[in-house]
């Protein structure tokens, strides 16, 4: 079985929007690794059409981008994709699949048929999957912003308090902090 891992930019004031985090070389390289080391990726809808909408033509090279963006949406075109919506059902981006029916059946059968592991990248399906405790892992990449707005992280709330355990910290050169905490169980 592999771990489940959610992995997100937030500002220091907890903000997930992802045009509040520092977009450069270093970052990217971050995510890369990530999904390097992971089996598949798992977003709610609205991450994989925002995704959807872009990556694919910077991985065509339709879009101009550098080289750490370009090989990050190489390796995103050619990664397995999973799926919650309860509205849609076709996803036609390369490797995408839906995970239907019941939350917690399909999760965590991706993650017993996943033994690299699952990248899950979406705040509030995050906030869903932690209530029913199927996160093993937090790789956040705190930036160094207030943002001042949301969405903000678990803005929906957790029925308890979560006891996490420091894995790492590292700084980046551009003063963004990446934490790497596993569940204390």
């Amino acid at each position: 079985m592999g771990l489940l891992t959610f992995s997100i930019n937030l500002t220091l004031d907890g903000c997930i929007d992802h045009q509040e985090g520092i977009a450069d070389d270093e970052t990217h390289a971050f995510f890369t690794r990530l999904m390097d080391e992971s089996g598949a990726m798992l977003w709610g809808r609205v991450t994989y059409e925002m995704m959807e909408g872009y990556w694919p033509a910077v991985a065509r090279g339709e879009v101009p981008a550098p080289p750490a963006v370009r090989e990050w949406a190489v390796k995103l075109q050619a990664k397995p994709k999973y799926v919650v919506s309860s509205t849609r059902t076709d996803f036609p981006w390369a490797h995408s699949h839906a995970i239907a029916g019941d939350l917690r059946t399909g999760v965590q059968q991706l993650k017993d048929a996943t033994p690299g592991g699952v990248l899950l990248g979406s705040g509030k399906l995050a906030t869903a999957l932690d209530r029913l405790d199927l996160i093993d892992e937090y790789q956040l990449l705190v930036h160094p912003r207030i943002a001042g707005h949301g969405p903000t992280l678990y803005a929906g709330g957790l029925p308890g308090t979560r006891r996490l355990e420091l894995v790492s910290a590292k700084p980046l050169r551009c003063g963004a902090v990446a934490m790497h905490y596993r569940r204390a169980r």
